[in-house]
């Protein structure tokens, strides 16, 4: 599969489908004249151009003051490139390093940047050799662009130094440079600044994140509607009747996934003893449902910023212009960023709660889930992880947004913090799956406990391919690897 980057909108769904198919990437015809249309623009203005461009014939940040001759516009881009590349802590992980490649080439496709086609080229045929420079996670302020990591990103890929991973193994560009009969490009005027301004290491992870939330998103559903038959709980929270008077679109989604799932059981159609059912189970529609919307919302602002110019300054060749903004500013994603780690983090604090509950020696449950409670421990420790993965959560969701250190000599007196925000969630999502995984194990050992009524075919085949994986537990046994095959399941499902 050949997926064709144009200005074409690019979505979510397509950018999931590259992903999935192992495409390889190319550019469209469109988007190879848009690009050199704008560098020839460029270049020409170059000629006749008389004041000051930042950037262009300008030094960067508050060093914007001091004018370059033309004899060391080459040299300053260059430089530009290595002298931010100042990356710290741990590696990012490949799949992000493959999203950043084709986010940055996508921005270029425009034709409002002056990058070279031979410099857009390169960044594709990294992603298309699985060449990828290593990047870290720590640098950026999401302001000025992500600087550092987009630095670290374009040393290897553009400039044929540092290293990246290759075939399975960490070497030097130029041994791969060397492989493939690669050479160096050689920056002209401007594009130093257009591979470095720019959102791409915050979108790309923004991206993974909020594809990984939609699926973690439907997950939940079913997880809680195992828990809800496993903890005999009642139906009726769940009727759509009740949620018609008040319609929050993914409350309705989430109140019809359940009843959905539970279709057809025994034993939610049973007499029930007890009048209400506890918070974790009887609001989770408007839980897991605000958790949808606030998903639906970020996406939105996710797919428009990955479908944008967010570098600086802006070529416009067809108005004759060149204009020093603030598009590579990261308030945007800084904000949705925190926004879907704050509604992640109370997806799996409520997924806790529910684990809770089933070990908690109710509605004809045993202690901790085993037959045995006393000499067998059970499920007692599974939620004290749960309990402690949830805590970092709520850790990691305080807003990174809200944030700001000046730099650049005061030039860049605010910024976004918006790649703290990013890897914060990205950490998050992580540990959403986690709880996830645990609540599941629960559920389906709490649920044999109701045998021999059974729950409803969704419910029922779910057990039936979880049982592959994961034994019901009739004595103490090593528990970690239980939930590491729990969590693979709910990788795989």
């Amino acid at each position: 599969m050949i997926h064709y980057l144009s200005t074409e909108r690019l979505t979510l769904a397509h950018i999931k489908e590259i992903i999935d198919n192992h495409a390889t990437l190319a550019l469209s015809d469109d988007a190879k004249q848009r690009i050199e249309k704008c560098r020839t623009y460029l270049d020409n203005k170059m000629e006749t151009q008389k004041e000051p461009i930042y950037g262009v014939t300008t030094g960067f940040g508050s060093l914007c003051n001091i004018s370059i001759s033309k004899e060391q516009l080459s040299q300053l881009q260059k430089n530009l490139v290595m002298s931010h590349a100042c990356g710290l802590g741990d590696e990012v992980p490949a799949e992000i390093v493959r999203l950043m490649l084709l986010l940055k080439a996508q921005n270029f496709c425009f034709g409002y940047s002056g990058a070279q086609l031979q410099t857009v080229q390169r960044l594709i045929d990294c992603y298309n050799n699985d060449v990828l420079p290593i990047v870290y996670q720590q640098g950026s302020l999401g302001a000025s662009g992500d600087l550092c990591p987009l630095a670290n990103l374009m040393v290897p890929a553009i400039l044929g130094m540092g290293e990246v991973n290759y075939k399975g193994r960490r070497c030097s560009a130029q041994e791969v440079y060397a492989e493939l009969g690669w050479e160096p490009i050689t920056l002209k005027c401007k594009e130093g600044l257009a591979l470095l301004n720019g959102t791409q290491f915050m979108s790309s992870y923004a991206v993974w994140c909020i594809l990984y939330a939609q699926r973690l998103s439907s997950q939940c559903d079913l997880v809680l509607s195992l828990s809800l038959d496993a903890f005999d709980g009642r139906i009726e929270p769940f009727f759509d009747e009740l949620h018609r008077v008040r319609p929050h679109q993914g409350q309705l989604e989430t109140a019809a996934n359940v009843r959905h799932n539970l279709e057809g059981s025994e034993i939610i159609k049973q007499h029930k003893k007890h009048v209400q059912d506890p918070y974790s189970f009887r609001c989770a529609p408007q839980v897991h449902g605000a958790a949808k919307d606030t998903i639906r919302y970020v996406a939105s602002v996710i797919e428009t910023e990955i479908n944008s110019t967010t570098d600086n300054p802006i070529v416009l060749p067809d108005e004759d212009m060149v204009i020093s903004g603030g598009h590579f500013h990261g308030e945007p994603l800084a904000m949705v960023m925190d926004f879907l780690g704050i509604a992640l983090s109370e997806l799996g604090s409520i997924s806790e709660r529910r684990t809770y509950q089933l070990i908690d020696a109710k509605r004809e449950l045993p202690s901790f889930l085993v037959a045995k409670p006393g000499v067998n421990s059970g499920f007692m420790i599974p939620q004290y992880a749960a309990a402690s993965v949830a805590s970092q959560n709520k850790q990691l969701a305080t807003p990174a947004s809200v944030d700001s250190i000046p730099s650049s000599q005061n030039q860049e007196d605010l910024v976004s913090m918006g790649a703290n925000a990013a890897t914060k969630c990205y950490r998050i999502v992580q540990n959403v799956e986690r709880i996830f995984a645990i609540e599941l194990c629960n559920a389906a050992q709490a649920l044999e406990f109701r045998r021999p009524m059974k729950s409803s075919p969704i419910i029922e085949q779910l057990m039936t391919n979880y049982r592959k994986v994961v034994p019901f537990v009739e004595e103490d046994t090593v528990m970690y690897t239980l939930i590491h095959k729990s969590i693979k399941f709910l990788q795989e499902l």
